[in-house]
């Protein structure tokens, strides 16, 4: 038995269940390496993804978000595969999938596509925070 799972079987931590997948599907998706990207934190609340997508054009790669789920997918366009006769192919062609797991709040603000790099800026906006009082009833 792992660490995360000793974590969230607590009996303090109650309904985090999905949590604990999102964290293997997190770590599952981690061991993956192609194609190579950057998170980097932009400012308080921004963060930014971005791929190395040399050689793939807007029409070829999908952004899409499925609740917390953000999946980047890229599927090279095979119609002139038989015209090329390469003397050394060192530029991955292959397709790709890389899915990230964004937290609650987490919003994503736009893609971009710039210099073989695909960026995706995300945000969390300002939320005000609320004291809930909770009346007993007898």
């Amino acid at each position: 038995m792992n660490a995360r799972t000793l974590l969230f079987d607590s009996p303090f931590l109650l309904g985090f269940d999905h949590t604990r997948a999102l964290i293997d599907r997190a770590a599952k998706a981690a061991a993956e390496s192609y194609p190579p990207y950057n998170v980097e934190q932009r400012g308080e609340a921004g963060v930014r993804i971005s791929l190395a997508v040399a050689g793939f054009s807007p029409e070829e790669l999908t952004v899409t978000l499925e609740g917390r789920q953000l999946t980047i997918a890229g599927k090279r366009d095979e119609t002139n595969k038989g015209e090329q006769a390469f003397l050394h192919r060192g530029i991955a062609s292959r397709g790709f999938i890389r899915s990230f797991v964004l937290a609650d709040g987490l919003e994503v603000a736009e893609a971009r596509l710039e210099h073989g790099l695909l960026h995706v800026d995300m945000m969390r906006p300002e939320q005000d925070r609320q004291v809930q009082r909770i009346p007993i009833t007898t």
